[in-house]
């Protein structure tokens, strides 16, 4: 079984809970309250700070120039693209750049990003890629099975299913599984071991950050 055969085998029943999630599965037919996705377009800013300094730290890492350009392109997309956009967007809700630079991270958000940060500060290229992969992947599997019910009469819901199912991010998946299963070409028994356990770890803070916003979770003290 190829390494990418072996993750998506761990990721399907998560990949599944999520489609049934009431978050996802509202946002998919367009009945969704405003509240609950307000909250995530705000932590998903919060997320998107993190992210960045994951494609930082994955530049530094990378083992040749080509895979160093290719994160150090995602960085400044990330930065200076995919920003703007998501600014753009919560607009769309109401949330200005002030609220999105105000959010205070969630205890899903610290301890999602906080993981990301920390594998790929101190773990190795592979266990960056390895941490990294859920984002990408999972999200363009959620927005391609919502977009095959069909789209949303809510306009702002439709768009969020049409970005993620999009040529454009579903190449950017198939870039990240494509480098992983190069990483894992070469890679001990023990390392494969570690790259399941770090995927299947971020593939459940994808579900948690899901849940987290439907339940608009805050701290308890």
């Amino acid at each position: 079984m190829s390494v990418i055969d072996d993750l998506a085998d761990v990721a399907e029943p998560i990949w599944a809970a999520t489609l049934d999630h009431p978050m996802v599965a509202q946002l998919g037919d367009g009945t969704l309250d405003e509240a609950p996705f307000r909250y995530w377009v705000r932590q998903d800013y919060v997320y998107l700070v993190a992210y960045s300094r994951v494609f930082a730290l994955g530049a530094s890492k990378a083992p040749d120039l080509d895979r160093m350009t290719t994160f150090a392109r995602l960085l400044h997309s990330t930065l200076d693209t995919e920003m703007d956009l998501h600014r753009e967007y919560a607009a769309d809700f109401g949330i200005s750049e002030a609220d999105l630079e105000a959010t205070d991270p969630s205890p899903t958000t610290r301890a999602y990003t906080d993981f990301l940060v920390r594998v790929a500060a101190t773990g190795t290229f592979g266990d960056l890629v390895a941490a990294l992969l859920p984002c990408m992947w999972g999200f363009h599997e959620t927005a391609v099975r919502l977009r095959a019910d069909g789209l949303p009469d809510e306009d702002r819901y439709a768009e969020w299913i049409r970005t993620y199912s999009d040529e454009e991010f579903a190449d950017l998946a198939q870039w990240c599984k494509d480098l992983m299963a190069d990483v894992a070409a070469d890679a001990t028994d023990a390392d494969r071991e570690r790259y399941r356990d770090l995927f299947r770890t971020s593939t459940r803070y994808e579900y948690r950050f899901w849940d987290a916003a439907w339940r608009q979770e805050t701290w308890s003290v």
